[in-house]
């Protein structure tokens, strides 16, 4: 496995940069420790790109739950299949606009459909490359339903009451830990603060913890304990279903 930056990750890069900067003023005064800890900005970034992914892969889960209720209206309305999902993208760029995942995705299944791709296939693919458990069960039910001539309009209809009640578990469980979220951000700050207050109101105190076996050691021991303390936080605030 590669690592690549993108534009896109200059951000999170950035963002590394200054947490390995604080980690080697703070723990261990030394530019030499910076560098030591660079690695640390790579392993940022793929955690910042995670969270992203399931950010966008919830996001998805939305947009694809508004997108088969237009083609459940669609197929009400007398439409195939094939040509509800072609009204769909048409419905789902007027609600979330041209450049939206779910605009680019229906455009490929239309275009799959015009090199005679079968509609489930295509489903499917998009749900395996959002990485979204939803789409390709639906895909899944969607083949088996297709194969044995089961009623489209009530399948389609029980997937939007299951991905809407999904969802709203999810925002109850948003609201629910919405302060808990906020007070793990806030301690995740804290001994950065009291490290840079005490080194700034009483200068030299730290030095016995510097450049010296014994308080390198301890000190990079607290390093990882923070480090620990964070990621069990970030994944007791970070529900997912």
């Amino acid at each position: 496995m590669t690592f690549r930056l993108s534009a896109a990750d200059l951000p999170y890069f950035l963002q590394g940069a200054v947490i390995v900067f604080l980690f080697g003023k703070l723990f261990y005064d030394s530019y030499i420790a910076m560098a030591v800890l660079s690695p640390m900005m790579v392993f940022w970034v793929l955690l910042q790109k995670y969270i992203d992914r399931m950010r966008r892969r919830r996001i998805i889960g939305i947009q694809f739950r508004d997108a088969i209720y237009s083609v459940l209206t669609s197929l009400k309305a007398g439409y195939s299949v094939e040509n509800a999902f072609r009204e769909s993208r048409k419905d789902m760029e007027l609600l979330y606009g041209e450049k939206s995942d779910i605009v680019f995705y229906l455009s490929r299944i239309c275009k799959g459909l015009k090199n005679n791709i079968p509609l489930e296939k295509l489903i499917y693919g998009f749900g395996k490359e959002c990485e979204n458990t939803d789409i390709q069960d639906f895909a899944m039910v969607f083949k088996v339903a297709k194969r044995n001539g089961g009623n489209m309009t009530e399948i389609i209809e029980r997937t939007i009451g299951v991905i809407s009640q999904k969802i709203s578990v999810e925002k109850e469980i948003d609201v629910l830990i919405s302060a808990k979220r906020l007070e793990a951000r806030i301690m995740d700050m804290v001994p950065f603060f009291i490290i840079f207050y005490i080194s700034f109101s009483s200068p030299g105190f730290f030095d016995v913890m510097y450049h010296n076996p014994f308080g390198i050691a301890l000190m990079s021991i607290c390093m990882i304990v923070y480090v620990v303390a964070y990621l069990l936080s970030e994944k007791i605030v970070n529900i997912s279903i």
